[in-house]
Formats: structure tokens, C-alpha cells, sequence
């Protein structure tokens, strides 16, 4: 446009000198005067009904059927904390939470070093790289009845098991993997570590893009080494993504549930039983079930204080 096609200006486009165009926070409030508050919540009114009949609900529903005997069709009865403390009585349930706290720990640490080894080895820009970091996603993708169920053909405990096969190239084995109970909770430890290392180093390649490079020259500068720089640049730049990843991981090994029940379904001889096993067995095979929603009730509780654990370090640190 030139400035012989340029529009004159009209009395309503003349502003006087002086008078300030209106804030974002301005217009915003005046959008909410005009009524057009509601807006979003009419967008997010699917998912909401859909969370609060599918989750929330059925949330207050246990919590109320873990202070009464369940007789479903025959009236459930008051039974205040007497499911609760046939729960935190029984050793079945002591073992199992113990079970579940030694899997949860394993699958965390091991998926974060595997998954930021991964990173750290697959950080850049090449083609071959993408083609690389695709592929080690897969495991994340596939469902986990099809992981439990590989798995548990490669765990075959005979000599010509897959695992086995390998163990005895080197003289080793046979192993019973998931047929022996010393090595059945390790097992499903490594099964969990394989499926959620890919997940862990999707999120560490995320962090790594946003440490600063001026940090790796000057290290360089200083005649680091690439474990130092690893040490002082790497692990510091990545000490937010380190505290999201445990939260994720501690919740998703106390929840662990369908690879344990495909692979072991809490054997042998109870060896790889867990919280979440046990109240299944509790509520749905034994039909008892006020005291498998006391039992998800106190797993849902440690969780809870689990994650409000970790937030308040972190935030401790970061003020």
C-alpha cells in the first residue's frame, strides 16, 4: 500500500493523545462482563461428565464401601473401620505392599538409568538417530498384554527357551525366570524396566534439549571430560526432569497390576503378589469387597503422600 492509497483516517479511528490502548487483563474482564464467561466450560463439559462419572465417582463410591461389608442384592452393612484393620493385620497384605515397594523402586531406578543412558546416547539431530529413538519407543506403544505375553514366551524355562538359549552360549542356566520364586519378582522387575526405559529417555532427550550449550564449550574450555561434564552440566541441567519422571515412575510401579497378573498372577507360591493383585483377588474372585476397597483406599493414600512428598522437596529446593 502506498501512500497515495492509504485510507484517511475517520473520527472513529482518531484516538486522543493520551488515552492508552486496553490491557489483555482489561479485555478480559470486559469479556467476561459481556458473558462469554462460560465458554470453556461448555467445551469442557464432555470430558469433565465423563471424568466425574467414571472416576469420581466410583472414587467416593469405594471409599464408601470400604467402611461396609458388601452383600451385593442383599444390602451392604456399616462396619465402620473393621475392613481397615483386617488389612493392615493381615501379612498376606504386608507382603504384597512389600512386593509392590521393591518392584515400584527397581522399575523406577532402573527405567531412569537405562532411559537416560538411552538419552545420553541418542541425543542429536541425525536421521539415523530419529530412525533409532523411533524404534526404542515401540515398547511404550504396544499394549501391555501383548509385552506380557512376549515376555513370558522368551522367560520359557526350559533349555530351549529363548533367555535360556543365551545363558547357555556362556554356560549358564537354566533359569526358571518366572517359574521360580528367587527369581520370578526380578523377572517382572525387568519386564517393567524394559517397557518404561523408552518412556523415561523420550522425557531426558526432552531435557536435554534445554540445557544450555555454553555450559558443554566452557566445560570443554576447561578441559573437562565427558563423565565431568556428564557430572556438572548434564545431571544439575536435568534435576526437574529427574524429580517428574520419579513421581511417574513410583506411581506407576505402586499401580502395577497387568504384568504381574498376565505374567504371574502373584506366583509362585505368592513370590511376585502385589497390592493391586491381592485386592483383585480380594474384591472380585473372593467376593469381599469392602475389604478390597480398603485396600485401594490405603494404596491410593500412599501414593498421595508419595507425590505430596517429592513436591514438597522440590519445592524446598527451588525456593
Amino acid at each position: 500500500m502506498t501512500v497515495d492509497h492509504a485510507r484517511p483516517l475517520t473520527d472513529g479511528d482518531r484516538r486522543p493523545v493520551g488515552q492508552r490502548l486496553p490491557t489483555a487483563k482489561a479485555r478480559k474482564r470486559r469479556t467476561g462482563r459481556d458473558g462469554h464467561w462460560w465458554t470453556p466450560w461448555v467445551f469442557l463439559a464432555p470430558a469433565l461428565i465423563l471424568f466425574i462419572y467414571f472416576k469420581f465417582i466410583p472414587m467416593i463410591t469405594a471409599v464408601v464401601m470400604s467402611f461396609q461389608d458388601v452383600q451385593p442384592y442383599l444390602g451392604n452393612q456399616w462396619v465402620g473401620t473393621q475392613n481397615y484393620e483386617y488389612v493392615l493385620g493381615d501379612d498376606a497384605f504386608h507382603t504384597a505392599l512389600w512386593h509392590t515397594v521393591v518392584i515400584a523402586v527397581g522399575q523406577t531406578v532402573g527405567s531412569m538409568v537405562l532411559g537416560l543412558a538411552l538419552a545420553l546416547l541418542m541425543e542429536g539431530q541425525s536421521k539415523k538417530l530419529k530412525f533409532l529413538r523411533t524404534a526404542s519407543f515401540l515398547p511404550v506403544v504396544v499394549p501391555i498384554a501383548v509385552v506380557a505375553e512376549l515376555w513370558r514366551i522368551m522367560y520359557h524355562p526350559t533349555e530351549d527357551g529363548m533367555l535360556n538359549s543365551i545363558l547357555g552360549l556362556v554356560g549358564l542356566g537354566p533359569s526358571g525366570y518366572i517359574n521360580d520364586p528367587d527369581s520370578s519378582l526380578v523377572s517382572v522387575i525387568i519386564t517393567g524396566i524394559w517397557r518404561g526405559a523408552p518412556y523415561d529417555m523420550m522425557i531426558f532427550l526432552a531435557g536435554l534439549a534445554g540445557i544450555d550449550r555454553g555450559l558443554y564449550e566452557a566445560a570443554t574450555v576447561d578441559g573437562a571430560s565427558r563423565w565431568r561434564k556428564i557430572l556438572h552440566v548434564t545431571l544439575p541441567g536435568l534435576r526437574s526432569v529427574f524429580s517428574i519422571l520419579f513421581v511417574l515412575a513410583a506411581i506407576r510401579g505402586l499401580r502395577v497390576f497387568t504384568e504381574v497378573f498376565l505374567l504371574t498372577n502373584g506366583g509362585p507360591n505368592g513370590s511376585t503378589e502385589v497390592a493391586m493383585t491381592l485386592i483383585y483377588k480380594l474384591g472380585l474372585e473372593q467376593n469381599r469387597l469392602g475389604v478390597g476397597a480398603a485396600g485401594a483406599v490405603l494404596l491410593f493414600l500412599l501414593t498421595l503422600l508419595l507425590t505430596l512428598f517429592v513436591q514438597i522437596i522440590r519445592r524446598r529446593r527451588d525456593a
